[in-house]
C-alpha cells in the first residue's frame, strides 16, 4: 500500500510528461491508477491464498522426511 501511494504520483507525473510530446494525446484519469492498484492487490491475494492452501494441505511427515 505504501509503495502504491508512492508510485501513483510518480507514474502520473512521468506519463503526463511523456504524453506531452504527442500530437494526439489522451487524458489520464484517476480510475486508471486505481484499477491498476486493485488488480495488483487481487493478484497478490490470489497468489498468497494459493500458496497458503497448498502449505495447509501438505502432509508434514513428507516435509520432515526430506530434511
Amino acid at each position: 500500500m505504501i509503495g502504491f501511494i508512492i508510485a501513483v504520483p510518480l507514474a502520473y507525473y512521468a506519463t503526463n510528461n511523456w504524453l506531452q510530446d504527442f500530437a494526439y494525446r489522451i487524458n489520464l484519469n484517476g480510475w486508471l491508477f486505481g484499477m491498476a492498484g486493485v488488480l495488483a492487490v487481487v493478484i497478490a491475494f490470489i497468489t498468497i491464498s494459493f500458496q497458503s492452501i497448498r502449505a495447509a494441505m501438505a502432509n508434514p511427515v513428507n516435509s520432515l522426511r526430506r530434511e
